[in-house]
């Protein structure tokens, strides 16, 4: 008895000890700048003309991002990539926006890339705020001309911004509910929603964005269940739609470029405001 009493209690500190590993480490299980640092390329590469932009955030870090014309831009797409790698890894988005005929502005978090400072979750939102900024006040885009784009975690920060500016539609690619609703798929023996430092809850911001939703999801996704975009475009607003991707989480778009470029461009055309209309209901 009192060796299954031992073992009971060394049990008991184990998981103990894993559980503050896990809460004292949710940082590193979450953000990955380090993976591949450098700006291994860039538009240039791709015979796409670049400007190289530095911005500020309210808290005084400095973000790196490339903005990339379009002559005769319909639209301007502000993208939010996932947690790892940076704006050179997202180089296979570039070709179709261009060739939908939008302008593009993608940035790194503070702490990716040639950004400065470190990862959090209150500082991605204060990076996304500011990337707004620059496109609406520095740039001069109008707002409803502009279409936030999130990939994987990036879908938790475009909603994020979206729900709190009013944009002309918003895209979801690959993206979760929430963290602890992935962590409990990755460690379904804790109890992550009570230890859980972060939240990046997309689906509730889902439930104050009032522009047109399109999400995108494949069922083979192997990082981020299926179930996580059916419950993101449940909880969207109308008009929304719904585009069902083939392969993995970071080989989905490769596999459906052109389904990608047909959809996203039906769907913006369909549902972004024409800037006289929208200065006319101001």
């Amino acid at each position: 008895m009192r060796m299954l009493f031992n073992l009971v209690i060394a049990a008991a500190i184990v998981y103990l000890v894993l559980v503050l590993l896990v809460y004292f480490g949710q940082s590193r299980l979450i953000y990955f700048p380090e993976t591949e640092q450098d700006i291994s390329f860039t538009p240039t590469q791709i015979g796409l003309a670049y400007e190289s932009v530095k911005i500020s955030t309210t808290d005084n870090e400095t973000l790196h991002g490339w903005f990339v014309p379009t002559p005769e831009a319909k639209a301007t797409v502000l993208f939010f990539h996932g947690n790892a790698g940076n704006i050179s890894h997202r180089m296979d988005y570039l070709p179709m926006f261009h060739r939908l005929g939008y302008n593009l502005f993608i940035i790194d978090y503070r702490g990716y890339g040639q950004s400065s400072g470190s990862p959090s979750e209150s500082g991605t939102y204060q990076d996304a705020q500011a990337a707004w900024r620059y496109l609406v006040e520095d740039k001069g885009v109008v707002p409803s001309r502009v279409v936030i784009f999130g990939e994987s975690l990036g879908g938790a920060v475009a909603s994020w911004l979206a729900a709190r500016e009013k944009p002309g539609a918003l895209v979801l690619a690959s993206a979760f509910t929430s963290v602890p609703d992935m962590a409990t798929k990755i460690y379904p023996f804790l109890p992550v929603h009570l230890i859980s430092r972060f939240d990046y809850n997309t689906l509730e911001s889902l439930r104050s964005v009032a522009c047109p939703v399109l999400v995108a999801h494949s069922p083979e996704d192997e990082i981020v269940p299926f179930k996580h975009g059916q419950k993101l475009y449940q909880a969207a607003p109308e008009p929304k739609q719904f585009l069902t991707l083939q392969g993995g989480h970071n080989n989905g778009f490769i596999f459906m470029r052109e389904t990608w470029i047909e959809a996203l461009g039906t769907f913006v055309t369909a549902n972004l405001i024409d800037p006289e209309v929208a200065t006319d209901k101001n």
